[in-house]
């Protein structure tokens, strides 16, 4: 019997969370489970309507206002086997889980996507009390699951480790075809490819300063954000502006990848980067920062190289080595390539998702029955 899933997001943008969501809708097995999307009005979340609804993926408006009761609402008539909230910062999805918690679901995963710290006592005390209104949390890396587990109750066996996956046949195939040189404006350089949304996290201001020192380079970030321009006055200020080109936002991805010649992500802190999950799925070298989740898909010198945040001479020397060592790039690409088709998969990104909900599934079973003899 077909099983409902009821997945939540109150993200106001698109991003690696959101596609993470696509990706599971996709991996789906239909003929077991069947997933519905609710979410929120926010026109910036329209890619995420959109995907959904091309994996023939219903998908439900809640109102942000009356979020609570309206979740509740929906819960009670439908009866879901599972909810499913997907949390992109830490209080995240919290009318969610009070409406589930009020509709008594039975079954309540929640993925953790990205986490900081929490700073006040209150914001402690509230992550600690909706966990108790969540089943199985899913951690996308293990230094995310390490932040968790302070502000969580039961933490030992509710936490899980599910690493972020992707399709990878959309970035195998790819080919630039006329793309680099359009990108290029016929200049004979070497590309140097960035996707990132345009805030204080990723970095972008550092990269920046680290074109400076790459002169032979041309530098393209695809991405929108609040920051854009402020970035664009840097690159200005810093003389590069001519080498450092701001795409906005992008749906060639794939494309993209392909007329590069090398992919930079200088985050200051990441869950686990999505953008580099594509890059190593399209074969490139790349070059990211040494923190928490990012350095747990690129081993340092075999897959990626390395380098401190925050911290441009090193980025700059970094990318110079990948620049001018052809051979170390195809072999960062190649090995790159490798490990992605092997770990994370979009594939397996669903059957250990699944994993999870039966899991519960059958935990709920036995409560069931045992309730039944006693």
């Amino acid at each position: 019997m077909t099983k409902v899933v009821v997945h939540f997001t109150d993200a106001p943008i698109f991003g690696g969370a959101e596609q993470m969501i696509l990706n599971l809708f996709a991996g789906l097995d239909r003929r077991r489970w069947n997933p519905v999307l609710l979410h929120h009005s926010d026109v910036r979340a329209g890619e995420l309507i959109e995907g959904s609804r091309r994996l023939d993926v219903p998908t439900l408006e809640i109102p942000r206002s009356q979020a609570t009761r309206r979740i509740r609402q929906y819960l009670r008539e439908t009866r879901p086997a599972i909810f499913h909230a997907h949390l992109n910062w830490p209080l995240a999805c919290s009318d969610g889980l009070v409406g589930a918690a009020m509709a008594r679901i039975p079954r309540v995963v929640a993925t953790q996507q990205l986490f900081v710290r929490l700073q006040s006592r209150r914001r402690i005390l509230r992550h600690k009390l909706l966990s108790l209104f969540v089943d199985r949390y899913i951690a996308v890396s293990h230094q995310m699951a390490g932040m968790l587990r302070p502000v969580c109750f039961f933490a030992g066996r509710k936490i899980r480790v599910v690493h972020n996956g992707i399709p990878l046949a959309p970035f195998e195939r790819a080919a630039a075809g006329e793309r680099r040189e359009i990108l290029s404006g016929g200049a004979d350089k070497p590309i140097v490819l960035t996707l990132a949304r345009l805030a204080r996290q990723k970095g972008i201001g550092h990269l920046i300063d680290a074109a400076v020192r790459v002169p032979q380079a041309l530098f393209l970030i695809a991405g929108e954000g609040p920051e854009r321009v402020q970035l664009e006055e840097l690159a200005s200020a810093r003389g590069i502006r001519n080498r450092v080109v701001f795409l906005g936002h992008r749906r060639d991805v794939p494309e993209l990848l392909a007329s590069c010649d090398l992919f930079v992500l200088p985050s200051l802190y990441e869950g686990l980067p999505v953008s580099v999950l594509e890059a190593m799925a399209a074969g490139k070298p790349i070059v990211a920062t040494r923190i928490g989740g990012t350095d747990e898909v690129i081993q340092d010198g075999q897959t990626g190289l390395l380098v401190p945040p925050a911290d441009p001479e090193s980025l700059a020397q970094a990318i110079q080595r990948v620049l001018t060592d052809r051979l170390l790039a195809q072999r960062l690409g190649a090995e790159a390539r490798a490990r992605v088709r092997k770990e994370f998969s979009a594939e397996t990104v669903a059957a250990r998702t699944v994993e999870i909900y039966e899991e519960l599934m059958k935990r709920s079973s036995l409560l069931i029955e045992s309730r039944g003899l006693a």
